[in-house]
């Protein structure tokens, strides 16, 4: 993978922790949001890559998968911590 796909997933797994942070209370503390935004942009773009989508994405394609990737797993531990 190119630098500047990495630091796409890596921004917007940021961006999306973040603001989960700021705009929904519960879960964990923003630290924990931050690092649930990573790891879902990152499973985002690994499911991107393995469902063969497009290998040439470029860097703004990439980072709508990682937020989407990074929204549903902040969304799901936010469910989960809910429910549990």
């Amino acid at each position: 993978m190119r630098f500047d796909i990495v630091a796409a997933w890596a921004l917007a797994g940021l961006v999306a922790g973040g603001l989960a942070g700021s705009l929904k209370p519960g879960g964990y503390g923003l630290l924990t949001d931050l690092l649930l935004g990573l790891a879902g942009s990152l499973v985002g773009t690994v499911v991107f890559h393995a469902l063969a989508m497009s290998p040439q994405a470029g860097w703004l394609a990439m980072a709508v998968v990682a937020f989407v990737g990074a929204a549903s797993m902040i969304l799901g531990q936010r469910w989960w911590y809910t429910h549990a």
